[in-house]
């Protein structure tokens, strides 16, 4: 796929997907909804951690209203069905590592973009916007999952009835997100993250986002199954062997992701 809406680059083993209208806060079109799909999909197949961002001053500023492909033909129901299901479950299903770095506001939709991603980084000036209220719906892009997961009930019917601003030390405090970093430090301090995870043990990285997400929906004998066996997998692979070796030998690890 050629990206008109996304600049795509892979380094390293780090898959940078940036957001890129900046003109438009990054907001989400039919078009870019489709290539964040298909660049996620496509990074954790060659790539060991995928990293989105946006490229101005915001992270996401949620649904284009103003998008012609979606105002044609208007049916929020099989907008999100058909065009943002498949991108978040691109995310969510990822088998690599997924950091949100929100280097803006994240409104909307695209608050909810980042929430779906394993870690969400956040410069300090950034914030989180459940905006749907506003104009008389309801979060969606998973919103409605995500937040009072993270946050709580009572935090999240709050930010979902009075559609205020959360700011990136408030999703911090409240468990909504991984970290809030000085704006001086994020861009520098969200690379060194994603390269951490780069050269770390990929196939445990994948075994912990099944067993931990998993943890939602299982009962405890269910999720100590599930536990027991993607444990079983770890302890077959080479970077366990590697880890323990590298342990007794008092050095870093040198993980190859299998």
């Amino acid at each position: 796929m050629e990206y008109h809406t996304l600049i795509y680059t892979l380094q390293d083993g780090v898959a940078t997907i940036i957001l890129n209208r900046p003109e438009k806060m990054n907001a989400l079109s039919t078009q870019m909804r489709a290539e964040i799909a298909y660049a996620v999909s496509e990074a954790g197949k060659t790539a060991r951690v995928v990293v989105i961002t946006g490229a101005g001053k915001a992270f996401c500023s949620g649904q284009d209203l103003g998008d012609r492909v979606s105002a044609a033909n208007l049916d929020l129901e099989r907008t999100l069905r058909d065009e943002y299901q498949p991108m978040l479950r691109a995310i969510v299903d990822c088998p690599v590592p997924t950091i949100a770095a929100v280097n803006g506001p994240a409104a909307g939709a695209g608050a909810n973009l980042a929430l779906a991603a394993d870690v969400v980084i956040a410069a300090e000036s950034a914030y989180f916007l459940q905006a749907f209220a506003r104009i008389g719906l309801i979060p969606d892009a998973g919103g409605t999952y995500v937040l009072p997961r993270t946050m709580g009930t009572a935090k999240a019917m709050g930010a979902a009835l009075f559609a205020d601003k959360i700011t990136a030390s408030q999703a911090d405090d409240w468990g909504m997100i991984w970290e809030a970093v000085p704006d001086a430090e994020f861009h520098a301090h969200w690379r060194a993250r994603a390269a951490h995870l780069a050269q770390g043990p990929t196939a445990a990285y994948a075994a912990i986002k099944k067993v931990i997400r998993g943890s939602w929906d299982n009962s405890m004998d269910e999720q100590l199954t599930l536990e027991a066996r993607q444990q079983g997998q770890c302890g077959k692979s080479r970077d366990f062997k590697e880890g323990v070796l590298a342990f007794t030998e008092k050095r870093a690890a040198q993980f190859e992701g299998r």
